[in-house]
């Protein structure tokens, strides 16, 4: 385990070790006490250790650990995961800028990430992406977000409802505006979606079934 009197290198190289245990206790334990008491040395190797770490919980330690230390010695390399890391690393690495803020993770959070064909980097695109969007953005982040309607199975197409939801306002006319041009699941993802960004309370359930009603009678309309 680190201690305050070893080097930054002699540091970053124990903290490599333990994250490398078998025990995920003992890695967890390791995540913490890199936040405990930040250095820069060790950002590398939480960044590296989040690409391959198995446990749910030692990736949410390493992201917090993460947080703990200046944004300019985060952020960069994070960035770079972005670009160069493969699903794991970007998913987490935008998880961990999402809990960050930094306006950087913004600007690199493209249509690309939103669109990624991964499952799990796209999800971490889109909670990132409705965390950090600044105001005058909201409008074109809900059209992009609209490509992805009816994508994947429950789990993935609730994550995308839930960022449409926690956008708010800017969610409603894109989503309006998609149900006119849409059809099929992504019709029915669309509506129920609308449904919740105006019925905040009701369950996902609800609302596909008050979608499939209206689309039953849009067809009888002939509509």
């Amino acid at each position: 385990m680190m201690t305050d009197s070893v080097s930054e290198s002699g540091g970053a190289s124990r903290l490599r070790q333990a994250l490398s245990s078998t025990d995920s206790s003992g890695r967890l334990q390791a995540a913490l006490a890199a936040g405990t008491h930040p250095d820069p040395a060790y950002v590398p190797v939480l960044i590296g250790r989040c690409a391959i770490e198995p446990d749910f919980f030692v990736r949410d330690m390493l992201t917090w650990a993460l947080v703990r230390h200046p944004a300019d010695s985060a952020v960069p390399p994070l960035l770079d995961e972005l670009r160069a890391g493969a699903p794991q690393a970007r998913s987490q690495a935008l998880h961990t800028l999402s809990k960050i803020g930094d306006p950087r993770g913004w600007s690199a959070i493209d249509a690309d990430l939103l669109k990624d064909p991964d499952d799990r980097v796209a999800r971490s695109a889109w909670r990132a992406a409705v965390l950090l969007a600044p105001d005058d953005a909201g409008a074109h982040l809900a059209a992009t977000l609209t490509t992805q309607l009816g994508r994947g199975d429950r789990e993935v197409r609730m994550s995308l409802t839930r960022a449409f939801v926690d956008l708010g306002a800017p969610s409603e006319s894109a989503l309006e505006e998609a149900a006119t041009r849409l059809q099929g699941r992504a019709l029915l993802h669309a509506l129920a979606t609308l449904h919740l960004v105006r019925n905040g309370d009701e369950s996902f359930e609800s609302a596909m079934f008050e979608a499939q009603h209206e689309v039953l009678i849009r067809e009888a309309d002939g509509t």
